[in-house]
């Protein structure tokens, strides 16, 4: 008669497949992520500008990491199936649970808008858009877009009430460009884009031993360098500038560059 072999007290090879498994399905799901956040949230060069990277790239390393090894802890071929699936659903359910709400971290803390103020361009994320102030917005721009960001130009208070009142903001980490009441129309975007934008001549006399890299970000916008102007881009630790569109005032390509 034959008879069924108790299973060893710590069965390594099973523990490891198991792991292993869990460990690629992570990976898939945190590729997927990946290609949402990178691809669509935080574009080249905001994920560098906003910090998108490091923020995205600890929490996945977490969650792939962890549900891994949560797993080669608890499976045990010994268990009973009902238990030994309960445990594994715990860990996903957990494993997910939070890739949800490091995904809507980083969603939040994503470019929401790359406003004009004055002759600089600010990237305002959209933590800093409170759905309130989205409201008093001009038509068009009173949401923000699932993917992708918008351009807008915030307009110079307009009496010194308004003035004082910017610099009260101002100090507090309101800036004009953070403040949709102050966006003008979509209309009158582009033409204060085109107005405000500088001769890229500038950045050739400042840069010229970096004519080549200047030339590759000119040629990935394909568009003549004649066609094309640059605003400085306020960054957290690098340095970048907007390349325009002199036509049509969009910001078509990036340079890593200085333009203060």
């Amino acid at each position: 008669m034959d008879q069924t072999l108790p299973a060893p007290a710590f069965d390594l090879r099973s523990r490891a497949r198991a792991a292993l498994l869990h460990f690629g399905l992570s990976a898939l799901v945190a590729a997927l992520a990946a290609a949402l956040v990178f691809g669509f949230w935080y574009p080249m060069p905001y994920r560098e500008i906003s910090g998108g990277r490091e923020l995205f790239l600890l929490i996945v390393v977490i969650d792939v990491v962890v549900g891994p090894l949560l797993t080669f802890a608890v499976f045990d071929r010994r268990k009973p199936r009902r238990e030994l699936t309960r445990d594994l659903a715990v860990i996903g359910l957990l494993q997910l649970a939070a890739l949800g709400y490091g995904l809507h971290t980083v969603e939040r803390a994503r470019p929401a808008a790359v406003a004009l103020e004055g002759q600089r361009l600010r990237v305002v994320r959209a933590i800093e858009l409170d759905a309130s102030e989205l409201a008093k917005a001009p038509e068009g721009l009173r949401e923000i877009p699932w993917f992708g960001h918008l351009e807008v130009a915030a307009q110079a208070p307009s009496d010194s009430k308004q003035w004082f009142a910017s610099i009260e903001m101002a100090l507090a980490g309101v800036d004009i460009g953070m403040r949709p009441e102050l966006w003008l129309p979509p209309a009158q975007t582009a033409a204060a884009m085109i107005k405000a934008a500088l001769p890229l001549d500038d950045l050739r006399r400042r840069y010229p031993e970096r004519t080549a890299e200047l030339d590759a970000a000119i040629a990935a916008t394909g568009r003549p360098a004649a066609q094309l102007k640059f605003l400085p881009l306020l960054a957290r630790e690098t340095d970048w500038v907007a390349l325009i569109d002199a036509e049509s005032g969009k910001i078509v390509g990036h340079a890593h560059l200085d333009g203060f």
